[in-house]
């Protein structure tokens, strides 16, 4: 199952991919960079997200995983922050998914963290699968470009 580290050069194709997962989680409207932006963001001085690439036997991208580094004060050791992980439905179920995860744990000294959206049964299920968890009693805060910080 050929995997591979994302270059520049493929900024077109992860910049689908995220249009396709932002299409497939009724999201589109979410996704308001240019395919410069994203590029520089990717690639850029000082890029903080890395992406890997999963490729069928003829060289096509059929998914990806784009994730960074983070670290875990409590147990002392970097993990990784999955973003997104996402395969053409034509190429779902045949490994590409499991293979990026696998990939993604290799690389990580900690733990390989993630969200899934509430409705996705089918990816829920998927990563149980794998012997992934919920985990429990924590709830998602977010701040938004332009929020203002009350003190």
């Amino acid at each position: 199952m050929p995997l591979r580290p994302a270059a520049v050069e493929d900024a077109p194709v992860i910049g689908e991919l995220i249009r396709e997962l932002a299409s497939y989680e009724r999201l589109e409207d979410e996704v308001v960079w240019t395919e410069q932006e994203l590029a520089v963001a990717l690639f850029g001085e000082g890029a903080v997200p890395q992406v890997l690439l999963a490729e069928s036997d003829d060289g096509a991208v059929v998914g990806f995983a784009l994730y960074f580094r983070t670290f875990s004060t409590f147990l002392g050791r970097p993990g990784i922050w999955l973003e997104d992980l996402f395969i053409r439905p034509a190429h779902r179920s045949k490994g590409y998914g499991r293979a990026l995860l696998a990939a993604l744990a290799e690389l990580s000294d900690g733990r390989v963290e993630w969200k899934v959206v509430d409705w996705n049964e089918s990816a829920m299920a998927f990563y149980r699968s794998l012997g992934a968890r919920p985990v429990e009693g924590w709830t998602t805060y977010r701040w938004l470009p332009g929020d203002r910080i009350d003190a």
